[in-house]
């Protein structure tokens, strides 16, 4: 089983290699198609195979995850999730997104809020592939850099205070676990 209190001395690594799309990137991932498109270019396949799919791509194939995908997209998040070798990513769904007060995804979207967006996504990343079978309770590390709690009761897993909805979404770099909510990142 992963110790997941280990996972702090992991570092996070991708932390550093969260900038923006290169340019070219930027140009082409004006829609979910070329979105794709790049994302593939990005893990060397050239074409998407079902198996092989990381997760973004996981998640752009999953109409649930729309708002989700624009956001990472916005926060210029696609190349440091598309190309690290192990995380889990805990996913808002749309309905997630739509349960925030009126006007907050389209306020995080546009580009002055880009640095919050970026706080609030990375905190729902783990630096490493945890799959359901191996959540414990306890504070994990995040890419956000600020630990995120995991409860386990009764079968039950929280996430931050977000209920775990589907585990073991699995994808080539790592894992999608679904939550039922946005995980806002503490503040200081």
């Amino acid at each position: 089983m992963t110790n997941l209190f280990a996972l702090a001395s992991l570092g996070l690594a991708l932390s550093a290699g969260v900038t923006g799309l290169a340019p070219a990137a930027q140009a082409s991932a004006a829609t979910p198609s070329a979105l794709t498109e790049t994302v593939a270019r990005k893990a060397g396949t050239g074409k998407q195979a079902e198996a092989s799919k990381n997760v973004v791509e996981t998640a752009i194939a999953d109409p649930q995850f729309s708002t989700l995908v624009a956001a990472v997209q916005a926060a210029g998040l696609v190349d440091a999730l598309a190309s690290a070798e192990s995380i889990t990513l805990f996913a808002p769904t749309n309905a997630a997104f739509e349960a925030l007060p009126a006007g907050t995804v389209e306020s995080l979207l546009l580009p002055e809020n880009r640095e919050q967006l970026t706080a609030i996504l990375t905190y729902h990343v783990v630096p490493t592939k945890v799959m359901a079978a191996d959540v414990s309770s306890g504070d994990v590390p995040t890419l956000n850099g600020a630990p995120l709690t995991i409860e386990v009761s009764g079968g039950a897993v929280t996430v931050g205070g977000a209920q775990v909805t589907a585990t073991d979404v699995k994808a080539s770099n790592g894992v999608i676990h679904v939550v039922n909510r946005v995980i806002l990142p503490p503040t200081d």
